[in-house]
C-alpha cells in the first residue's frame, strides 16, 4: 500500500464528497498565491491575473485522456520545468509505468452517463526516497485569460498532464519550486528506477565506446528504460539559448526511440544509418540538420519504412538525428532504469538491498578530506563470493528538500538546498564484521554532488566491501537511503559493532590482546590436479588461533592470485604461529596440497613473506608450489 501524503486518504475522501454532492477543494495545496509561489518568491509586479478554475470551465468535453496517451501531445507552460516534462513525455511512451503513476484512470476519468461520480477529486502516485507515496489534489488548474499557463496538452479537451503537474507540484512545495530540476529525479519518482548520468564526451573518443553506447541504447528502451539528454550551460545566462543548429543549451530533451535504418543503394547493397528519436518537451524548436523535418536524407527512405517509424513532419518539438550528430552535440545523456529483482524474470535479475539512514552528530564525518573523522560515518558491508567477478550498483539518495527551499536563501548562512553528498568504496577482510577504523583499500567512488540521488556501477573482484555514505563537509544532518545492487545476494548489512567478537569465546574483548592481519597474495607453481587439462581449483585456510578462514576458489590454474584479508583478534600471537594451507577443490574430497606457517613480524610492522609450500604435519618436507603472504600485528585493539 502506498503512503498517504499530508495525511489525505482518497477513498474517505471520495465517499464523503459523494455523499455530499460537493465539489473538493484541497485545504493542502489551496488555489491561492501560496500553491503558486515558495515563501518569499511571491508575484513579480508583471505577474499576469491568474484565475483557478476547473476543466469544465476551460472544456466542454474534459477528458483525463483524449484518442491515447502520448508524450506529443504535451507542452511546457510558464514555469521553467522542461525537465519535468520531458519526463512526462517519456513516462507517457511506457504506458506500465503511466498506470502506476496516474491510478485507475478510468475510474477518476468524467463518466457523461453518471456526472454524479464526479467529485473533483484526482490521485497520483510517486516513489518518493524508497516508497510510494499517493498525492491526492482538486482539480482547479491555474489559468490566465481562460487558459492553461503552465503544463497542458495540445487537445484542449485532455487534462491528465496539467493534473499530474499540480500534484507534483503539491509534492514540491508549489509550482514556483518546479522551476529548474533534473529530468533523472522525475523518471525515478515515476518509476523508483535508478539513474545513470553519463558525459558523452567519455563515450565518444572511440569507434568501439560509440558503438557499445548504442547498442546500450537500443537494449535500455526495449526493457522499458528512460532517457533523456541535454546541452550544457555554461551559466545561467546561457540557459535555453538556442544553437545555429536549433538546439536549446541548458534544456532537457527526452529520447523516444532509437533505430537502425536501412537504405538501399542498389539490388545487392544498402546502407544503415543509426537515428534518435528525440522530443522537445516545448512542442517546437527542432534540430534543423541532417534528418530533421522534410531533411533531404528521408526522400531515401521509403514510404512503409516511414510509416513503420511514425514519421510525421510537424513542427511538433519531436525530431530525429543521426546517432553521431547526436552524441556531437549533446553533452549529458541520463539513463534511468527499472531494476529487475524478480526471481521469476527471464531478464537478469539483480539482488538488491535498502538502508535507511542519517548523518547527524558523531555520524555526520564528511568526505574522505577530514581523515579524523571520515569513518565515523555509517558503514555498510556487501560480499562478492561467487566464482567470479561482478558488476555492482550502488545508488545514495537523499531527502528531497525542493518544498523547504525558498527563493531567497536564509540569512543564518546555512542551505535549504540539496546537500553535496556521495560515497567511498573499500575492499576489506573477507572476515570483517566490525566497523572499519583506518583506511583499507580504495575500491571506487563517486563524485560528491548536490544532486538529489548519487549513482555508481563498479566492476569488482571477489570479495568483502565496505560502503561509506556521507556529505562532502563533516557535521551536516541529512536523511537518506542507500541502495546496493549485486548479480547475486550480498548479505549485505550495516556495520555496528566497534570491535570483533569470536563465536564461541566465553569471555570479553578486553582479553585480547592484539590484532593479526593476513594477506593472502597468490599462490604459483602447484601441481597438475587435472585429468583432461593442466590445472587446479586452488583456495587456501588460514589458521590463527583456533580461528579459520578460507579464500574463495580460482578455477583451473596452476597459479593463482587471491588478494584475499582476513583480520583476527588474538591473545598470544607471539606465540602461535599462522598457518595457511593450500587446498585443491573437488566435487568428493578436496586435496591438501601444501601449507606454510609463519612467525609474526615485530608489532606494528609489516612483512611479506613468499615460502615453499610444505607437507601436511612434515615442515621438513617440500610439496611442489610457493605460497606469497603478507602479515601485519598490531597491539591497539581498537585501531583497526
Amino acid at each position: 500500500m502506498p503512503r498517504v501524503f499530508k495525511n489525505q486518504n482518497y477513498s474517505k475522501l471520495r465517499k464523503q464528497l459523494q455523499t455530499s454532492g460537493a465539489l473538493f477543494e484541497d485545504p493542502e495545496f489551496p488555489a491561492t498565491d501560496k500553491s503558486l509561489y515558495t515563501a518569499d518568491g511571491g508575484p513579480s509586479s508583471s505577474q499576469r491575473e491568474i484565475e483557478w478554475k476547473r476543466p469544465k470551465d476551460i472544456s466542454e468535453n474534459p477528458k483525463l485522456v483524449t484518442d491515447g496517451v502520448s508524450g506529443n501531445d504535451l507542452n511546457q507552460g510558464d514555469v521553467g520545468n522542461c525537465w519535468f516534462v520531458a519526463a512526462c513525455a517519456t513516462l507517457a511512451g511506457v504506458k506500465p509505468l503511466w498506470d502506476k503513476v496516474v491510478v485507475n484512470s478510468k475510474d477518476q476519468d468524467w463518466d457523461g452517463n453518471n456526472p454524479g461520480k464526479y467529485t473533483g477529486l484526482f490521485r497520483f502516485h510517486f516513489w518518493r526516497l524508497g516508497h510510494w507515496t499517493e498525492v491526492v489534489i482538486d482539480d482547479r488548474l491555474p489559468t490566465s485569460r481562460g487558459k492553461l499557463i503552465y503544463m497542458h496538452s495540445k487537445d484542449p479537451n485532455e487534462f491528465w498532464s496539467p493534473l499530474l503537474e499540480k500534484a507534483y507540484a503539491k509534492l514540491a512545495g508549489s509550482y514556483q519550486a518546479l522551476d529548474a530540476g533534473t529530468t533523472g529525479d522525475a523518471l525515478v519518482d515515476f518509476s523508483g528506477g535508478v539513474t545513470e548520468p553519463l558525459k558523452l564526451s567519455d563515450h565518444s573518443d572511440s569507434l568501439d565506446k560509440r558503438d557499445n553506447l548504442f547498442t546500450l541504447m537500443e537494449k535500455e528502451i526495449n526493457r522499458n528504460s528512460m532517457m533523456s539528454c541535454s546541452i550544457s550551460a555554461a551559466d545561467a545566462s546561457e540557459m535555453e539559448a538556442k544553437l545555429d543548429s536549433g538546439l536549446l543549451k541548458g534544456h532537457a530533451y527526452g529520447i523516444t526511440a532509437v533505430k537502425i535504418v536501412k537504405i538501399s543503394e542498389g539490388i545487392f547493397s544498402s546502407k544503415k544509418f543509426h537515428l534518435v528519436r528525440i522530443r522537445n518537451p516545448w512542442g517546437q524548436t527542432e534540430w534543423n540538420g541532417a534528418w530533421s523535418d522534410g531533411s533531404d536524407e528521408w526522400k531515401n527512405v521509403s514510404e512503409k519504412e516511414r510509416k513503420k517509424l511514425g514519421i510525421v513532419f510537424e513542427d511538433d518539438g519531436e525530431f530525429w538525428m543521426s546517432y553521431d550528430d547526436w552524441i556531437k552535440h549533446f553533452t549529458n545523456f541520463t539513463i534511468c532504469r527499472i531494476v529487475n529483482t524478480s526471481v521469476l524474470s527471464v531478464r537478469k535479475t539483480w539482488h538488491d538491498v535498502t538502508f535507511y539512514g542519517e548523518w547527524a552528530g558523531a555520524r555526520a564525518g564528511g568526505c574522505i578530506n577530514n581523515k579524523e573523522t571520515f569513518l565515523k560515518n555509517p558503514q555498510y558491508v556487501f560480499d562478492l563470493h561467487h566464482g567470479e567477478d561482478g558488476a555492482v550498483m550502488i545508488d545514495l539518495m537523499q531527502e528531497d528538500r525542493r518544498s523547504t527551499r525558498s527563493a531567497t536563501p536564509p540569512g543564518d548562512g546555512t542551505s535549504n538546498s540539496n546537500l553535496s553528498i556521495g560515497y567511498q568504496l573499500f575492499k576489506v577482510e573477507e572476515n570483517r564484521r566490525h566497523r572499519v577504523k583506518t583506511l583499507p583499500k580504495a575500491a571506487g567512488n563517486v563524485t560528491f554532488t548536490n544532486s538529489r540521488s548519487v549513482f555508481g556501477k563498479f566492476e569488482l573482484s571477489e570479495g568483502r566491501y565496505v560502503c561509506v555514505p556521507s556529505t562532502f563537509q563533516p557535521g551536516i544532518t541529512g536523511n537518506y537511503m542507500l541502495r546496493v545492487f549485486t548479480e547475486h545476494a550480498s548479505h549485505a548489512k550495516e556495520l555496528v559493532m566497534d570491535q570483533l567478537k569470536k563465536p564461541g569465546w566465553n569471555c570479553c574483548v578486553s582479553s585480547f590482546t592484539s590484532i593479526v592481519s593476513v594477506t593472502v597474495n597468490s599462490v604459483n607453481g602447484l601441481p597438475n590436479q587435472n585429468l583432461v587439462s593442466e590445472g587446479a581449483d586452488p583456495y587456501c585456510v588460514v589458521k590463527v588461533e583456533g580461528q579459520t578462514c578460507n579464500t574463495p576458489v580460482v578455477k583451473d590454474t596452476l597459479t593463482a592470485r587471491f588478494d584475499s584479508s582476513f583480520v583476527f583478534f588474538t591473545k598470544r600471537p607471539d606465540q602461535r604461529p599462522v598457518k595457511v594451507e593450500v587446498w585443491d577443490k573437488n566435487v568428493l574430497k578436496d586435496k591438501h596440497l601444501g601449507e606454510i606457517e609463519l612467525t609474526l613480524p615485530k608489532a606494528g610492522e609489516g612483512r611479506q613473506y613468499t615460502e615453499k609450500l610444505r607437507a601436511k604435519g612434515d615442515a621438513t618436507k617440500e610439496t611442489q608450489g610457493t605460497l606469497s603472504v603478507t602479515l601485519e600485528w598490531f597491539t591497539d585493539t581498537t585501531s583497526r
